[in-house]
C-alpha cells in the first residue's frame, strides 16, 4: 500500500476516531505520519503527543536520535549488535543479557518493573549456562560449516552438539 500523500510505501496505518462510531483511516510513509501526528489536518493545531508520535519524533519533535556507542557493541557468541536488537526487539542468545547489561537493565525495569525473573523455568532448559553458551557457539559454527560445504566439520560439530544435549537430558 502506498502513502496517501506521496508514492512511498505506507509504513504507518493510523485510525483517528472522529466521534463515537465514526473514524478515519490514514496510510502514510514515515515523513507524512510524523506530520499528521504533530498537527491535525482540519484545524492546523498541535495534536497531543501520543506514544507513537514520541517514538517517531525520537523523543522531541523532528529530532533524529544520534547513534550511541552502545549501538556498536557486538555479542561475541551470536554476533548481534545492540543496534540490531533495538531494531528487531529480539536478542540473539542468553549471553546478550551480560554483554548489553548496562543498556538492558533500565529497559527491563521500565517494562517489567523488575530485573530478575521469578517464575517457572522450562524443564528442558539447560542447568549450566556455560553449556548453553557452548551449544549456541557450536550451532553457529555448524551453520557456517554447512554454508561453506565443509560437511566433515559439520558432522563433527553435529555430533558434539548431540552429545552435549544428551548430557543435559540426564
Amino acid at each position: 500500500m502506498k502513502c496517501q500523500k506521496c508514492s512511498k510505501p505506507a509504513t504507518f496505518h493510523i485510525t483517528d476516531i472522529v466521534e463515537k462510531g465514526k473514524h478515519r483511516e490514514y496510510h502514510f510513509c514515515d515523513e507524512h505520519a510524523r506530520q499528521h501526528l504533530s498537527t491535525t489536518e482540519e484545524t492546523g493545531e498541535s495534536a497531543p503527543m501520543g506514544e507513537l508520535a514520541k517514538k517517531l519524533a525520537g523523543g522531541s519533535a523532528g529530532a533524529i536520535r544520534e547513534p550511541s556507542p552502545a549501538d556498536k557493541q557486538v555479542c561475541p557468541v551470536c554476533q548481534i549488535t545492540f543496534l540490531e536488537f533495538r531494531k528487531s526487539g529480539r536478542l540473539g542468545c542468553p549471553y546478550d543479557y551480560e554483554v548489553f547489561r548496562d543498556e538492558l537493565m533500565p529497559l527491563l525495569e521500565s517494562i517489567h518493573g523488575e530485573t530478575r525473573h521469578s517464575g517457572k523455568v522450562p524443564r528442558r532448559a539447560p542447568r549450566n549456562t556455560q553449556q548453553q553458551t557452548t551449544l549456541i557457539q557450536l550451532r553457529n559454527e555448524l551453520k557456517r560449516a554447512v554454508a561453506a560445504e565443509d560437511y566433515e566439520e559439520a558432522a563433527r560439530l553435529r555430533d558434539r552438539i548431540k552429545s552435549i544435549e544428551r548430557e543435559q537430558g540426564r
